[in-house]
């Protein structure tokens, strides 16, 4: 079964850390929130108070996918984390998935994985995605096993796509179909 670990830090965007864990979960896939922060809660940027599954320094190194979630001062605090620096490095030599949604591509832009990709981004952060080789307004956008998403609006999108990269199309169909996705204009 695969297993996604979401990064949770203080001014986490609540929509795009929460769509994404809810919908993943829905399809059956295995999803560890870690707080990064010294205690197990975090606290979203709109005052939203999350009690994570664990904390960053239990962490086991059994998973397949890392999602960083966007939100000030969030992101800018977890591209400020050796330790999460570190952990995103060794998943990236491994070849793994890694995605950031919003302002989180700057955290992966910190730890030095975006050199030459595609990348995607909340409007005005690609200013600070300086190694990538192409910025793209697309909602999400997949250049090998970086994945990134434009802002809150865009978790569903990012969801479907992450269950069709860990479980095929067909699962990411069916949880589209169920939380009624085919009827937004």
């Amino acid at each position: 079964m695969a297993k996604v670990i979401v990064l949770l830090k203080d001014g986490f965007e609540e929509v795009e850390a929460l769509t994404v864990v809810d919908y993943l979960r829905r399809a059956d896939i295995e999803v560890e929130t870690v707080s990064t922060n010294e205690h197990i809660y975090a606290e979203g940027a709109h005052k939203i108070i999350v009690k994570a599954d664990t904390m960053f320094d239990d962490l086991s190194e059994d998973f397949d996918l890392i999602y960083v979630p966007g939100g000030m001062p969030g992101a800018k605090d977890l591209s400020e984390d050796k330790r999460v620096l570190d952990l995103i490095i060794k998943h990236h030599e491994k070849g793994k998935p890694l995605v950031a949604i919003c302002a989180a591509p700057i955290v992966l832009e910190a730890a030095g994985v975006l050199k030459g990709k595609t990348v995607t981004s909340y409007p005005g952060f690609d200013k600070d995605l300086e190694s990538i080789g192409k910025y793209s307004e697309d909602l999400v956008v997949v250049d090998e096993n970086i994945i990134t998403s434009r802002a809150a609006a865009t978790a569903g999108e990012l969801s479907f796509k992450l269950i069709e990269l860990l479980k095929g199309k067909e699962k990411a169909k069916e949880i589209s179909d169920s939380v009624l996705y085919d009827r937004i204009s």
